[in-house]
């Protein structure tokens, strides 16, 4: 007996089938762990070493952090309860914008839930039709996804090419212009000609937007002259959950009475805020300075003088990248493959991400395998 599928039932069984065909089937890993250590549900509780987590400084599992959390759970519940402008907003969130705001120099910051949420939020509060947004070709899928929302104008420049940008910026008849572009990005782990972006910005006095968020490392960023907002996140050098734009007041207040993903959602937990908090308080003191050191010489080991802790080895094909994630975790080192859509095709990739809680020796253990898997990297 024949059984009658709606269009629907058709339409999943079709896209489902397509994906699998490509070889980008990807599901959640049950990953039982505190710190880079820890078991994983689906291959028999073996323990393993991860080297994908964004953790970056292993602020996640940091006392003073986890003690953070709790004094705010104990005082304020599990969650806001409601958005920032209705009566969402607690002490936490506005002590951490001002702490915020300070570490990045700026005149005041807007709290976000996810660093996703705040490139939506800021593309969508500043820009419009009338308005040209130049991306960098890699940018991170927050920041096209904020330019289409708004439905603003696009021209896509080279990645890190600053002279292609000028020549779009010098073509465009737009009312005003934005450039976009990650910092450090995320995929490839190299940096954004920064100071080159600030001057071409400076001629034609467009709004340069940065998005810092795995930025751990640097680059340090000098705007003077420029209209510049800096966008983050909570949820990897600072080890919570959240995201933030930092710029002049003027700017941060429009964005506040402008972004829907600002507006229209639950304001981020007291628990991560003032986790958070606390983690910033690390990051900006002499114990922050140690592990970014310990963070800098775990990139070296692997790959001296890197800009970032991110560390593609790129396989090319979808299979292939699937083939050595297997072949390392069967030594216990767990790195994801990367495939498109998160990459270009032909350019899925092992995407390493090292942490200052990392031992040397975790590390270079992971150098060994990928040196057989990768001679040549």
């Amino acid at each position: 007996m024949s059984v009658d599928r709606s269009p629907w039932d058709r339409w999943v069984d079709d896209a489902t089938a397509d994906i699998h065909a490509r070889g980008r089937w990807r599901a959640p890993r049950s990953f039982d762990a505190s710190g880079p250590v820890g078991t994983l549900a689906e291959d028999d509780a073996r323990r393993v070493v991860s080297f994908a987590s964004n953790d970056y400084l292993g602020l996640t599992i940091h006392p003073a952090v986890v003690r953070a959390a709790h004094e705010a759970l104990d005082r304020w519940g599990t969650g806001a309860g409601a958005a920032r402008l209705v009566v969402g907003s607690r002490p936490v969130h506005d002590e951490l914008e001002g702490a915020l705001a300070d570490w990045k120099r700026a005149e005041a910051a807007v709290l976000f839930s996810t660093g996703f949420a705040a490139n939506l939020g800021v593309l969508g509060a500043l820009t419009d039709t009338d308005v040209l947004v130049c991306s960098d070709e890699l940018n991170h899928a927050s920041l096209i996804d904020g330019r289409r929302l708004a439905g603003a104008q696009l021209a896509v420049y080279r990645h890190a090419d600053a002279a292609h940008l000028d020549e779009l910026l010098r073509a465009s008849t737009a009312a005003r212009a934005v450039v976009v572009s990650e910092t450090v990005f995320s995929m490839d782990g190299d940096l954004a000609p920064v100071d080159k972006l600030v001057a071409v910005c400076r001629e034609h006095r467009a709004l340069l937007v940065l998005d810092e968020a795995h930025a751990v490392l640097g680059p340090d960023v000098d705007a003077a002259g420029v209209d510049l907002l800096r966008v983050g996140t909570l949820s990897k050098a600072l080890g919570a959950l959240g995201g933030f734009v930092t710029g002049p007041r003027r700017y941060t207040d429009l964005v506040v009475n402008r972004a829907r993903s600002y507006i229209f959602t639950t304001a981020s937990t007291p628990a991560d805020a003032a986790a958070a908090l606390a983690a910033l308080g690390v990051v900006r003191s002499p114990e922050g300075e140690d592990l970014r050191a310990r963070l800098r010489a775990n990139v070296d080991l692997l790959r001296p003088d890197h800009p970032s802790p991110i560390l593609p080895y790129v396989c090319g094909t979808e299979s292939a990248a699937v083939a050595a994630a297997d072949a390392l975790l069967a030594e216990g080192l767990l790195v994801t493959a990367i495939r498109p859509p998160t990459v270009p095709p032909g350019t899925a990739r092992l995407r390493v991400a090292l942490s200052a809680a990392h031992t040397p020796a975790q590390v270079r253990q992971l150098g060994g395998a990928l040196a057989r898997h990768f001679p040549s990297a």
